[in-house]
């Protein structure tokens, strides 16, 4: 199959004015944020582990004691009362997580810059995970190549003039005008290191190494800067880390980059690019796409869509972004992508930038499987498995339950204490449950048997607390209380509003979604027998849906009216997506009611954060509803999307940039029912394109193409043997069996 692969780049014809302007590299572990300046330039650093403070116990020991009458005041509907109790006996002590921090950041000041500067460019290159700077000043172009090596585990600078011996430097470090640092030291004549604490109780202390290596010219070191004098040409090489990996991250860093600094630049750049094309060329989307746009500055596109002018090919652009960050900010061996995947320039950030666990770091990760990168769901895995100790801890002394539990919020040293006395929030114990569904996911995509075994006890833990936490209400139904549905309050009919709750639907989605998976696991790895019938009757007995007096999907047990109708969350529709039992041809009347739960929501000003109209994307298109679904691709580049389309929140927030790639897929690709969907909510003016590479549940990988809306060909590759189903408009349903690492053309209508 062949089909033109544009190259996809983010690019600027100026410099970056602010940090919602500059552009992001990164490893995983190690990133920085480019603001592509000629004389004065900075790049803003970041790493993964850099976090104030060390673990705590944070756990509240009333919580157990009062739970019993907690829960008597909620069933009773005393639900000031009620919050009241809550507020006092379930707010972990502090009540505060900790939060994510910058690094640094590293200035270089040039020298010979003082004419005006002319054809000046800067970029971002998705298919080769570098950024450039070029410019000339005074009759000399000067060029700048940056990338964050996940091979060398290092950050790479290369700075070039077309004027021999043309360039002069100085490189400094800084950290909040250099009042967060402890000291920069010189490392021998030609690098720095930057020490510090990253503060609090039992937190780590960090170090960034700088190097620089001239093919000719000098480098020196003098105070705290760093100069590099008379070069062509010059490579600095920058490492970073914490004690929260390396008992001397100084000295680690130092033998890093005196081992890089024998390397030639282009084997660095070579490796760099194997490994990142490793991951990031096996998926190509090409969209109908306009020439006259293609060579416009990213930022003129993006204000161009903003005045309702068409770009498919900013789209697609958009599609492989998604892909590039999370690249960027989660490999293997790094933590996961935070609320801002890696790149903070706040000591005190939003929402302290932490691991948000009732939405927000799970859609980080819903592009993992479906789009070709499932080895960066690893550090998500990583972490869930770093939850357990401590939630079975917070799962005891707070719940007196077995098994494990987290809250809506986690930190570094994986906090599972319940965050803020924020009563909308705060005192929802499903996080690791939700979590866990995303262990069953990469199952369900690769087939592993041998990884699911080893990741059904985790599962198994996960729902243990829940058959643990779960009471009995008045009809014999298995209920969540006290609980909430995240951050939502509802209103009684006498006009108090409230939050906690017993029961809320998307409490019994997730319950569902997990003890389904168990039990799937359980037959699949043929273990546990026992455990499995205890969660087929619990099963039974929990609520069912319900459809309330408007036609929607109720948020509540009780078909409470809601203080917020337009609020962000959307969490009745849980098993609409991420979760699969609303589906359009298996429960039709459910599928409707979620359809106007969203034409309700929308109607009143839902959607007005970038997550969420990202969330929307992918439940338009489960709903197959290719016009709305595409309506709110459209919504979220106008009205959420940054001048270096990162997502706003506002403020920044990178988990809109995940679930938007992730809804662009789930237009193209379904599977989360029986057999593979082809195209299931293709918007018209996609009417041909191609895709190579995504990703379908039951190991197979697909390429199609379409024309007129209808699929031509498609191949489809199996990396394990058993049945497939696959349809689309334009091809008749297509059943085979397929053998593993053998692919399978088929053609349509042409």
């Amino acid at each position: 199959m062949t089909s033109k692969e544009h190259s996809q780049r983010l690019w600027y014809d100026e410099p970056a004015q602010n940090w919602n302007e500059a552009l992001p590299i990164g490893n995983g572990r190690l990133g920085a944020m480019i603001f592509g300046r000629a004389a004065e330039e900075k790049l803003q650093l970041n790493e993964d582990s850099v976090w104030y403070g060390g673990p705590r116990d944070r756990n509240n020991e009333d919580a157990l004691p009062n739970l019993p009458k907690l829960r008597q005041l909620i069933l009773e509907g005393k639900l000031r009362e009620a919050e009241e109790l809550a507020a006092l006996t379930m707010a972990g002590l502090p009540e505060a997580q900790r939060h994510y921090l910058p690094l640094g950041d590293l200035l270089l000041s040039f020298g010979g810059h003082e004419q005006p500067v002319e054809d000046y460019s800067r970029e971002l290159d998705l298919e080769r995970g570098v950024s450039r700077v070029s410019y000339v000043t005074g009759g000399v172009r000067y060029t700048r190549e940056l990338f964050a090596s996940y091979p060398d585990q290092a950050i790479v600078v290369r700075i070039t003039s077309d004027r021999k011996q043309g360039i002069s430097l100085k490189a400094r470090f800084n950290r909040q005008n250099w009042r967060m640092l402890e000291k920069t030291e010189k490392w021998q004549d030609s690098g720095l290191v930057m020490n510090g604490v990253c503060g609090g109780q039992g937190g780590s202390t960090f170090a960034a190494v700088l190097r620089a290596v001239t093919g000719d010219g000098t480098a020196r070191t003098l105070g705290e800067h760093l100069l590099v004098e008379g070069a062509s040409s010059v490579t600095l090489l920058l490492a970073a880390g914490t004690t929260f990996r390396q008992p001397d991250p100084a000295l680690h860093g130092k033998r890093q980059l005196e081992a890089l600094s024998k390397v030639p630049y282009e084997e660095l750049l070579a490796r760099h690019i194997t490994d990142y094309r490793s991951l990031y060329a096996r998926v190509a989307l090409t969209l109908p796409e306009n020439p006259e746009l293609s060579g416009l500055p990213t930022g003129e596109r993006l204000e161009r869509f903003r005045q309702g002018e068409e770009d498919h090919g900013l789209i697609s652009t958009y599609f492989q972004y998604g892909r590039y960050l999370l690249i960027a900010s989660s490999r293997p061996g790094s933590l996961p992508a935070n609320l801002q995947g890696i790149w903070n320039d706040s000591f005190t950030p939003a929402w302290d930038s932490k691991f948000t666990i009732n939405i927000n770091a799970q859609m980080n990760y819903w592009p993992a499987e479906i789009c070709n990168l499932a080895e960066c769901h690893e550090p998500l895995f990583d972490l869930i498995e770093r939850l357990r100790e401590p939630g079975r801890v917070t799962a005891k002394v707070m719940y007196g339950c077995g098994g494990f539990t987290a809250h809506h919020n986690t930190d570094i040293w994986a906090d599972t204490a319940p965050q803020d006395t924020c009563l909308s929030a705060s005192f929802w114990p499903l996080g690791a449950a939700w979590l866990c569904l995303h262990l069953w996911e990469h199952y369900r995509f690769s087939q592993d048997r041998y990884y699911l075994a080893q990741v059904y006890d985790t599962m198994k833990e996960a729902a243990q607390f829940l058959l643990d936490y779960l009471i009995e209400d008045e009809a014999g139904q298995l209920i969540t209380c006290p609980s909430i549905s995240p951050e939502n309050t509802y209103q009684l009919p006498g006009g108090e509003s409230g939050v906690l709750c017993a029961g809320a639907s998307m409490d019994f989605q997730i319950i569902e979604a997990l003890f389904k998976a168990c039990v799937q696991s359980s037959e699949i790895i043929g273990r546990d027998e026992a455990f499995r019938e205890e969660l087929r009757a619990a099963l039974d007995r929990l609520p069912e849906p319900k459809i309330g007096k408007y036609g929607q999907i109720q948020e509540w047990m009780e078909d409470y009216e809601e203080v917020e109708p337009g609020h962000r969350h959307i969490s009745h529709l849980f098993a609409l997506y991420p979760g699969d039992a609303f589906t359009v041809q298996g429960t039709p009347e459910l599928a409707a009611a979620a359809r106007t739960t969203l034409e309700r929501r929308l109607a009143s000003g839902g959607g007005h954060t970038g997550w969420s109209r990202a969330w929307i994307i992918n439940f338009w298109a489960r709903l197959q509803d290719e016009d709305k679904a595409y309506t709110n691709v459209r919504a979220l580049l106008e009205h959420s999307t940054l001048p270096n389309l990162f997502d706003n929140h506002p403020p920044f927030q990178i988990d809109g940039n995940f679930g938007g790639t992730a809804g662009i897929a789930e237009m193209l690709l379904q599977s989360h029912t029986e057999g593979i969907q082809l195209l299931p909510a293709l918007p018209s003016s996609w009417n041909e394109g191609s895709v190579r590479g995504l990703r379908a549940r039951g190991g197979y990988t697909l390429d199609f193409v379409w024309a007129g809306g209808l699929v031509t060909e498609v191949k489809v590759t199996c990396t394990v043997p058993g049945p497939c189903r696959l349809e689309g408009p334009g091809l008749s349903p297509v059943s085979f069996t397929g053998e593993a690492g053998s692919s399978y053309t088929f053609t349509g209508q042409r």
